[in-house]
């Protein structure tokens, strides 16, 4: 009797408690030092601007940079906002535009392309088609990927925009959006003989190269290194020597006019980090790839990518109140993706995780509860949010006392 008493007191108090506001104590705080678990934030710039200086004095370009393909943090620069020509680097943008659209469905590999007397007529390299030729958007994406063809790029433009002239104007404004501030296109394939306004910069290529990767299956194409079109009988030899001869390469794009000199854009993954060399102004294409050849070098000698491990145990359980779960654990918001360190800094990296130790129901699923912050020598350097899984709905009068009914069965039967 003396049990069910006190069961009742309880599940009374906890009805009157509907009443009462309810106020979180401070977060919990737990500090962990973390030698293996690291992560980046973008705007972390570690301090070694006089190696990387005297590093950029052996790049044989008019401009050159190296940046990290998946924070988009530049490593190394030189002249990097000077205005260049691109040549057929120009076609990182193009190629971007065609993934975008294969990627949401405007259009497939497997479309049927009618090529028109405009691209049919695109001179420099190209793979001959004719006006009324028909050939798939994935052999007019491989002879633009691989063999740089400007007549292939230019019935592709004209498949997605309907025009030529429509097609540059989405380039245009494509570069806009990825804030290439200092590029203007005149034209798909990077022909300047007859503009004077078809402008880049080493580091808008760096930024349009970037986005192009975010399309994973581009590589299935700028990793070709020979094929043939036409059931065999057209020929394509990758215009990239790196993707032969470098390992590790994905890509992406050269390019070559008296105006521009010797470009190219060239991309190279190893043990999850994916770098990008930019080359633009060689004087020679030896001088072209071996530029890039020893950026890319440098950044892979210099840096590598760490997945971060959150340590599960210093995540606590949150208490809930008048909820129909008693507590829960919280979660993290999503993966946390790989990041870019500076060789020899994972060490005395802190984790600290903060966790609201008390909640009043109801909880939304994915309310944020907590975040767990990793800082490397007092400076934060990633952070990631830890929220509730489930919903958790608040505790009813009914639902109260059922509770209690079901406490009373439990003792009566005990």
């Amino acid at each position: 009797m003396r049990k069910k008493i006190t069961s009742l007191c309880l599940v009374i108090c906890l009805l009157f408690g509907f009443c009462l506001p309810v106020f979180a104590d401070i977060a919990k705080t737990t500090d962990v030092e973390n030698g293996d678990n690291m992560a980046v934030d973008e705007a972390m710039i570690y301090s070694q601007e006089a190696e990387a200086m005297e590093f950029t004095k052996e790049i044989k370009a008019k401009s050159a940079v190296l940046m990290d393909a998946n924070s988009g943090m530049v490593l190394l620069a030189l002249n990097e906002n000077e205005s260049v020509y691109p040549a057929s680097v120009t076609k990182v943008m193009s190629l971007l535009l065609i993934c975008e659209a294969i990627d949401s469905g405007k259009i497939s590999l497997g479309d049927s392309v009618t090529v028109s007397e405009t691209a049919a007529s695109r001179g420099g390299s190209q793979i001959w088609l004719e006006a009324g030729e028909i050939m798939t958007v994935e052999d007019l994406l491989k002879a633009t990927a691989v063999y740089s063809a400007n007549d292939a790029c230019t019935a592709l433009g004209e498949h997605i925009a309907g025009t030529d002239e429509a097609f540059v104007d989405m380039m245009n404004a494509k570069a806009a959006e990825l804030g290439m501030s200092n590029t203007h296109f005149e034209n798909c394939t990077g022909l300047d003989d007859t503009t004077q306004n078809h402008l880049t910069t080493a580091y808008d290529v760096a930024l349009m190269s970037k986005a192009l990767l975010q399309y994973p299956f581009i590589t299935d194409y700028t990793t070709i290194w020979m094929d043939t079109l036409r059931n065999g009988e057209t020929e394509i030899v990758n215009t990239n020597k790196l993707i032969r001869f470098y390992n590790g390469a994905t890509g992406l794009k050269t390019g070559t006019t008296d105006k521009a000199g010797c470009c190219v854009a060239a991309s190279a993954s190893r043990n999850d980090l994916h770098l990008i060399a930019v080359v633009m102004g060689a004087a020679n294409s030896s001088d072209r790839f071996e530029s890039a050849k020893s950026m890319l070098n440098w950044g892979f000698s210099n840096y590598e990518s760490y997945v971060p491990v959150v340590d599960e145990a210093l995540i606590s359980e949150v208490s809930v109140l008048r909820g129909e779960t008693r507590s829960f654990r919280p979660v993290c918001a999503g993966e946390i993706p790989g990041v870019l360190l500076k060789k020899g800094c994972s060490t005395g990296v802190t984790q600290n995780v903060e966790i609201i130790p008390e909640l009043e129901a109801p909880i939304e699923a994915g309310q944020q509860v907590g975040t767990i912050t990793f800082t490397s020598e007092g400076e934060t350097i990633a952070q990631v949010n830890l929220v509730a899984k489930e919903k958790i709905d608040k505790l009813g009068f009914f639902s109260s006392l059922w509770l209690l009914l079901r406490s009373l069965g439990k003792e009566k039967t005990a």
